[in-house]
């Protein structure tokens, strides 16, 4: 059931973050702007942050009150909330930041010219870059209890990589045709879930300590799957496709449970490209411009 629908970005949605705390979250995109959401009071959201370009990734760190988000030019803008005027931006990628992912004292982020670096988050600083493909990489997914690290790239691989050495452990050639878009590890980490621009959801059972082999598949969507999220108890999961619908899945059977569509749930309108699955909602960032929040199954 929806809840509640966000307006005031001026530009495509692409990427949701946790806030400040559990009753706020971030959004960000097209407009550059980074904007925080009350839960509580979701009718008007603040502009905490700006930059001059479209923003494709974004990730919040609020023990330090400090945003890190990705741009559309391979720049990492460094957001200090308390001191704005400590805010820089980092020209490091040379094309698109897709991603940012955190592993304790780690920033990841996954760039448009293949190359996958660690930051040290304290100093903000690059440590080491990684060239994994010679096409973008999209998604970044992390598994600390198997310390190991998923990377899926526009060239149809999936990475997998040692979460601390980042040594590379197995690369599964045409996990998806032409390009991998979204990855998610179940919570137990015997999985790892993949969608792609082919539309299909690929689900890959990890084993033990061999290369991952391929569970199950079905095609989710009409077109691209932008984004998988685990709700926070693990028994259901959620899709974002560009054919403009949100899927909700059961974990354990894999079992599409609901369709949230425009039609029927007033949905969005555009392709979904972002999700954030709290624990009392699930919330969808859209190229439709808006951030709407959700009681899935409710």
């Amino acid at each position: 059931m929806l809840q509640h629908t966000c307006t005031g970005h001026r530009a495509a949605i692409y990427a949701l973050a946790h806030g400040q705390s559990e009753h706020h979250v971030l959004s960000a995109g097209g407009d550059g702007w980074i904007v925080e959401w009350n839960l509580d009071e979701p009718e008007t959201g603040r502009v905490v942050a700006s930059v001059e370009t479209q923003i494709f990734s974004l990730i919040a760190f609020p023990e330090k009150k400090q945003l890190v988000a990705g741009n559309m030019n391979g720049g990492l803008h460094w957001v200090d909330l308390v001191n704005p005027e400590k805010t820089r931006n980092v020209q490091h990628h040379q094309k698109g930041v897709y991603d940012l992912q955190r592993h304790g004292p780690w920033l990841f982020s996954a760039g448009g010219e293949g190359i996958l670096t660690r930051w040290a988050l304290e100093e903000a600083r690059s440590v080491e870059s990684f060239h994994l493909s010679n096409k973008a990489l999209r998604a970044i997914a992390v598994s600390p209890g198997r310390s190991e690290m998923a990377v899926g790239a526009s060239d149809g691989s999936i990475y997998f990589l040692d979460l601390e050495t980042l040594a590379l452990k197995h690369t599964l050639e045409q996990a998806h045709h032409p390009s991998v878009f979204a990855l998610c590890y179940s919570p137990d980490g015997r999985c790892l879930l993949s969608g792609g621009r082919d539309a299909m959801l690929r689900v890959w059972d990890l084993g033990e300590n061999d290369a991952p082999i391929l569970h199950t598949e079905q095609p989710a969507h009409w077109f691209t799957i932008n984004h998988i999220v685990y709700a926070p108890d693990g028994s259901r999961f959620a899709t974002a496709g560009r054919d403009k619908t949100i899927k909700i899945w059961d974990s354990s059977t894999f079992r599409l449970l609901q369709v949230l569509d425009m039609l029927r749930d007033g949905g969005h309108v555009n392709s979904v490209n972002h999700l954030l699955w709290l624990p009392d909602a699930l919330l969808s960032g859209s190229d439709d411009r808006t951030v709407k929040i959700w009681n899935p199954l409710g």
